[in-house]
């Protein structure tokens, strides 16, 4: 039995796409300002202005841990709060940062089965104590898409956005894949975010073809006051910045950062549609973006693994598949066969 040749565990497994490989070859010609005082990042950060359709100030950053512990640093401080959902990111996934660079904000967590946070959910939590032996609420985080594929619709941010107003909290925005989340809800990235009251997006470009990088994306800009400094003293300030940024203006003048994702998202849906009828095999949750959780029986997750399959199960006890923009149909076809063979078997 031959071994899969691409594998789905995650979209962090896919290279670099053409496009942001491209325009970073195009940025390493000759010598460019460091630190990110070059042509490259100052017209990739117009770039997410143009696609924003906003003044929002921008910064590039190594990875999505940082983005999110950095930004959440940035809206609060030691004595705050952040609420978020049981199985975001921020809390299960990234060892701490969040406390660490808030130098102590705790995370207070709503326990939610989809990953998705709710106006009750966060009224239940802000207003449950507001002694001052209490960490004081003071933002809340949502991750788009959930940490289960889901997509909070236009409607549902709105929501969240007026009970953050309505108790005095802020609004950030995990969006290690919200190119998908876009491709799915078919909105612009405006609508998507400081349209329906965000205030802060950390738009992810390693899961949408990028090598490495991600960017913070302020929408008030008064709220990024010295958020350079953080970054410089995180680590996350680049000396070569030219090489973060632009990538993105490769995604994002040919189109492909919306290309990659739909791409992503389709491979997800064809094999939902393969193996949602088959017996002894269950979706776990509504394919909504890039991932597709599978539920099955432990002997049958035991012969997809047999048959060369790697995938994590710590997510709602299935077997998690990502796609990402790289994702071949062949393969994701084969993986279909494979767990119609398991199921039959067990």
């Amino acid at each position: 039995m031959s071994i899969p040749t691409q594998q789905f565990v995650s979209d962090n497994y896919a290279g670099v796409c053409p496009e942001a490989w491209a325009a970073m070859e195009r940025a390493n010609h000759g010598s460019a300002p460091a630190y990110g005082d070059d042509e490259w990042t100052r017209r990739a950060s117009d770039a997410f202005r143009d696609l924003f359709e906003a003044k929002c100030e921008v910064f590039f950053v190594f990875n999505g841990t940082a983005a999110n512990a950095l930004a959440l640093s940035a809206l609060s401080q030691s004595y705050h709060s952040v609420i978020c959902s049981s199985s975001a990111h921020v809390e299960t996934d990234e060892c701490g940062a969040p406390e660490f660079f808030s130098n102590g904000a705790k995370l207070l967590v709503v326990q939610t089965p989809d990953g998705k946070l709710s106006p009750e959910g966060i009224r239940a939590i802000a207003s449950s104590r507001s002694d001052i032996h209490f960490p004081k609420p003071r933002v809340v985080t949502i991750t788009q898409p959930s940490e289960t594929g889901q997509v909070y619709k236009v409607d549902e941010v709105q929501a969240i956005s007026a009970i953050c107003r309505e108790l005095g909290l802020r609004l950030h925005m995990d969006g290690a894949r919200f190119a998908h989340a876009c491709a799915h809800l078919g909105v612009s990235p405006a609508d998507a975010t400081w349209r329906a009251g965000v205030d802060v997006l950390c738009f992810g470009g390693t899961k949408n073809g990028l090598a490495v990088g991600e960017a913070v994306i302020f929408f008030d800009p008064a709220m990024a006051e010295d958020f350079d400094y953080r970054c410089k003293q995180a680590g996350q300030l680049a000396s070569k910045m030219r090489f973060l940024s632009a990538p993105w203006l490769g995604l994002f003048e040919s189109g492909a950062w919306l290309r990659n994702a739909q791409h992503a998202n389709a491979c997800a849906t064809r094999l939902a549609s393969r193996i949602k009828a088959i017996p002894g095999v269950t979706l776990k949750f509504p394919v909504e973006a890039n991932t597709v959780f599978l539920g099955a029986s432990p002997p049958v997750l035991e012969a997809l693994r047999n048959r060369g399959w790697r995938f994590y199960t710590f997510i709602g006890g299935g077997a998690r598949f990502v796609f990402g923009w790289d994702a071949d149909v062949r393969n994701v076809d084969r993986l279909a066969d494979d767990i119609a063979a398991c199921a039959a078997a067990a």
